[in-house]
């Protein structure tokens, strides 16, 4: 008689990057450079749940959809960080390629310098600059994502806007190590290969993704390590559809050696974290329930939320947190000025 045996679990995959957590400095800065100049949506002004006397800001699109969202711990006087090998030093934003030329002539509107237009893997424009605390940025032409639609109640038409994160760029001593985790523990694919064999891009995908599909990974050999601190990246988060997904992504992990946390509730979603073998914080990060679980598409951003841990100590959390204001849209300010004229 024979046995059945249970068919053998298929490997998870990420759907791409749910968002990346970057270190900044003051925070009427931060709000200013992403909400103002890029016009990124404030989905969610919230706290570190480490350190409640910090804010933590999520800018993202119309609602805080995973792959569109960039988040920010700003720690005013907190020492910069050095870029170096073992870090995500590069987060690119997709817009699309009809665009380019408005945020050409927008960055420079806004006095923020940036590189020449670069043309690489096959047709995709990037435009490299900085944010007002040197982090590393790109906007990159990406005809995949005109079809998304762009948020409506921004200072950028929302044909042009940004519409999420196009991908990332880890800088790593050795780049096979870190492969093997994107290809063998996160399921991306490898797809194509740019330059000699130091300082070499070798470029992996999630397939089936639209925003947060990339990750490049460059091959820094002999550069000095990077530094956490303010202008770097803290980690990069992986998108797992729910619960069962993000087990099986841990299970995967856990099984290739790699030791990771318990899953932690972040409100928004949950989540697990490890460091890959070249150095770089990862994430592993569930969609639900999003940032719409308490509150409502048109007051996102407007107020601050707290975890139910520091709802009791909300007095003294505002009080020790800096007075912030959102950047007013165009046609708002125009329609006060006219009011008062």
């Amino acid at each position: 008689m024979t046995t059945a045996h249970p068919a053998p679990e298929a490997p998870a995959r990420t759907a791409g990057i749910h968002h990346v957590t970057a270190i900044a400095g003051d925070a009427q800065r931060t709000l200013d450079f992403y909400a103002g100049v890029l016009g990124l949506r404030l989905v969610k002004r919230t706290v570190n749940f480490d350190d409640p006397t910090t804010y933590h800001f999520y800018f993202g699109d119309a609602e805080g959809t995973p792959g569109s969202i960039l988040t920010f711990f700003p720690w005013s006087g907190a020492p910069r960080g050095r870029l170096g090998t073992g870090q995500a030093a590069v987060t690119a934003l997709a817009i699309p390629p009809a665009a380019l030329g408005v945020w050409l002539d927008r960055l420079a509107a806004h006095g923020v310098a940036h590189e020449l237009p670069v043309r690489r893997f096959g047709g995709e424009t990037a435009v490299a600059f900085h944010d007002p605390d040197g982090m590393r940025l790109e906007l990159v032409t990406d005809p995949a994502v005109a079809a998304i639609p762009g948020w409506e109640g921004g200072p950028v038409p929302a044909e042009h806007a940004i519409r999420g994160v196009f991908g990332v760029t880890l800088w790593v001593e050795r780049g096979e190590a870190t492969a093997r985790v994107l290809v063998g523990q996160l399921g991306l694919r490898e797809v194509a290969r740019e330059g000699a064999r130091e300082g070499a891009v070798t470029r992996y995908v999630a397939d089936g993704a639209t925003l947060g599909r990339v990750v490049d990974v460059r091959e820094a050999g002999g550069f000095w390590r990077g530094a956490t601190g303010v202008g770097t990246v803290h980690h990069v988060a992986f998108r797992a559809a729910d619960d069962a997904a993000q087990g099986a992504l841990r299970r995967q992990v856990m099984q290739a050696g790699h030791s990771a946390t318990p899953v932690l509730d972040r409100n928004y979603f949950r989540s697990i974290y490890f460091r890959e073998p070249g150095g770089v914080l990862f994430e592993i990060a569930t969609d639900p329930p999003g940032f719409l679980v308490d509150e409502t598409p048109d007051a996102l951003g407007r107020a601050l939320r707290l975890p139910p841990q520091y709802e009791p100590h909300r007095a003294e959390i505002e009080a020790a947190l800096p007075p912030i204001a959102l950047p007013e849209p165009p046609i708002a300010a125009a329609a006060a000025l006219a009011g008062g004229a």
